[in-house]
């Protein structure tokens, strides 16, 4: 994932950098980078997509937007491309260039510092896209949209987008005892009466593992992005979704992840970052409700999820779930707005 837009500001070398130095610039920290490559299956599936499917790119023009360290620029280059443009807007990208320069590749990939909306690329078409641009709930801090217009901008008619698909999916879960962990908390501190950030607390979803066995309902497909065709108004939805209890339980969240999809191989190539699979620094997204639902075998939980960058930083996401249910101890309803920042 690339870095975050920053203001102009004096180039600082790494091994010079401060922890002011990487507030402005946090994708600068290899700290970053180590996590995102030890992610097994993130970087695992890159590999096999590209690595597997080396005739796609034989001879081929690729662009990496947000190339990080530059390891998929890497894995294009081994299977066989032509030439390899990787951009990325931070510090990380002179350690990048070293990289490339130690693993023999320094002709076959040339690195841009840069915003790609204000740079000039040394190549003008591209057979291939290739970016890892998902953060947390599939769009917080994402760079969906400065891929989606090097798609319109530097891809070719026919042309190919790894991943090509991705989508979102929301589940329900039971969670009283880490709900009373981080939200009920502030009922009581010492004695003391805190419920004022117990309301902050719950709008803010929490990024954290969730055990599969806690999930209480079915699945749902709240959103499908097709990379290939999307376009950044997309990313600003509105998705309905029906739930169905699993048990006789209670809800004390709702809970999201997303799966991500190269298609356009031989072997489709997929992950998710759902509680049902292996473990992704991605982890899943926990939007804990006001009240607890209780629920029977069967019972239906209807609603919306909206979503769409703030408009003070679009970099983080508000959002909005509506939920109706007949549950248990009779109908429930609610509208609860959360903020990812």
């Amino acid at each position: 994932m690339s870095a975050p837009e920053s203001s102009s500001q004096d180039v600082v070398a790494p091994e010079n950098m401060t922890s002011r130095d990487y507030y402005a610039d946090s994708y600068a920290h290899f700290g970053i980078h180590e996590e995102m490559l030890k992610d097994t299956v993130r970087t695992g599936a890159y590999h096999r997509a590209i690595l597997n499917n080396s005739h796609l790119f034989v001879g081929k023009n690729v662009l990496d937007v947000g190339c990080g360290t530059g390891i998929l620029s890497m894995f294009a280059a081994k299977a066989g491309a032509k030439h390899v443009v990787g951009i990325d807007m931070s510090n990380i990208i002179d350690q990048a260039q070293k990289i490339i320069e130690a693993n023999g590749f320094k002709d076959t990939i040339t690195l841009v510092k840069g915003k790609l909306e204000e740079t000039e690329l040394p190549i003008q078409e591209y057979d291939i896209i290739i970016s890892e641009w998902m953060g947390y709930f599939l769009l917080y801090e994402s760079m969906l949209d400065t891929v989606l217009l090097a798609r319109d901008k530097y891809l070719k008619p026919g042309g190919l987008m790894f991943p090509d698909q991705a989508s979102i999916h929301i589940a329900a879960i039971e969670d009283q005892d880490y709900k009373n962990e981080k939200i009920n908390f502030w009922d009581n501190v010492y004695g003391f009466d805190y419920s004022c950030i117990k309301d902050i607390a719950l709008r803010e979803p929490l990024v954290d593992t969730v055990d599969v066995k806690t999930v209480v309902t079915s699945t749902y497909e709240l959103k499908g992005i097709n990379l290939l065709t999307a376009k950044k108004e997309d990313l600003t939805f509105t998705a309905p979704f029906t739930l169905k209890a699993a048990r006789n339980d209670y809800i004390h969240a709702f809970l999201a992840w997303f799966d991500i999809s190269f298609s356009a191989v031989h072997k489709p190539v997929k992950f998710s970052t759902g509680p049902h699979a292996k473990y992704t620094h991605w982890k899943q997204t926990v939007f804990y409700t006001i009240d607890t639902i209780a629920i029977k075998e069967g019972n239906i939980i209807q609603g919306t999820l909206s979503c769409a960058p703030n408009a003070r930083n679009p970099r983080d996401l508000d959002i909005v779930i509506n939920y109706e249910s007949n549950s248990a101890a009779g109908p429930v309803s609610a509208s609860i707005q959360y903020k990812m920042s």
